[in-house]
């Protein structure tokens, strides 16, 4: 009898162990930032000021979720899930082209930083925007809101 109790109260303690460690590991994974600055190495130098945006203000404020922002695409669908890694945007979106984006082919303009970032972020705020102008009446949709002049 003593053997079989050490032997349930091991694999218990072990079992104890893999959920506190699994529950640990995924509370870093969901361990964001408040605010990013959004600063690219693709470009040596910027002509514009970076934009600061605050993720916090995003996710729990206004409720976005993560799939809005974060994907990536399998089978043209978005195959990301909450708690898998994220990779910074210039790690897929990688062609760096700065003036006449719009006049690259269509499949270098999907891996455009520039674009990806614009189209998603302009896109989701002028969205809104119509959706109910009074309510997002100061979200930013020009360039010098978000790239505020530098001082």
């Amino acid at each position: 009898m003593g053997k079989r109790l050490f032997t349930v109260l091991a694999a218990t303690a072990f079992m104890c162990g893999v959920v506190i460690l699994s529950l640990s590991e995924a509370a870093a994974v969901q361990k964001v930032p408040e605010k990013i600055i959004l600063n690219s190495t693709l470009w040596p130098k910027h002509t514009k000021s970076l934009t600061k945006f605050s993720h916090k203000k995003h996710q729990e404020v206004n409720k976005i979720d993560c799939t809005e922002c974060h994907h990536v695409y399998k089978d043209g669908k978005n195959a990301w899930k909450k708690g898998n890694k994220v990779q910074r945007c210039q790690e897929c979106h990688n062609e760096p082209t700065i003036k006449g984006v719009k006049k690259l082919p269509k499949d270098k303009q999907k891996l455009n930083l520039k674009l990806a970032l614009h189209n998603n972020c302009i896109a989701c705020h002028k969205g809104l925007k119509k959706k109910n102008k009074k309510k997002y009446a100061k979200i930013p949709t020009s360039c010098v809101k978000c790239h505020p002049k530098k001082k």
